[in-house]
């Protein structure tokens, strides 16, 4: 399945930059993370709860950059276990582009699934990738800007 969307964020495109590797700030707006450990250039390291459907699961994976272009582009790619439920793998193309107001980000992403977890049908995880997608960009949005990322 492939997502794509953008944001304009109102900040300069290295402040965009300096938060998409910080590792605070990617733990506070990738939806359910409990721990993001690790460092842009050495990968990360994430344990990332989330309930799909009747499906609960604990994903513990990794987190990697590459092709990264800064201040401009990278690839941000990562893959968890969940367990019985089976595992989830992904990534997304991420660029920035200065504009009037701001930096855009824009991005296309891509997701699979195995285990339990594909037997739930493409319409429920597609509908959850949105949603988680959607979730964590304006987490992100809010956060750059100087808001509460809980919000």
């Amino acid at each position: 399945m492939e997502l794509t969307g953008s944001r304009i964020i109102s900040a300069d495109r290295a402040t965009v930059w300096k938060h998409l590797n910080d590792p605070e700030t990617l733990k506070a707006c990738i939806p359910g993370c409990e721990e993001l450990t690790g460092n842009a250039d050495e990968g990360f390291a994430a344990v990332v709860k989330q309930k799909i459907g009747p499906v609960k699961a604990t994903f513990k994976g990794a987190v990697t950059l590459s092709d990264v272009n800064a201040p401009e582009s990278y690839r941000i790619s990562g893959e968890g276990k969940g367990g019985v439920a089976g595992f989830a793998k992904g990534g997304a193309n991420v660029v920035l582009t200065e504009v009037e107001g701001g930096t855009e980000l824009s991005y296309v992403a891509d997701v699979s699934i195995g285990g339990k977890l594909a037997q739930l049908g493409s319409r429920l995880i597609d509908g959850v990738s949105r949603k988680l997608s959607d979730e964590f960009f304006d987490r992100f949005k809010t956060r750059v800007e100087g808001g509460d990322a809980e919000t």
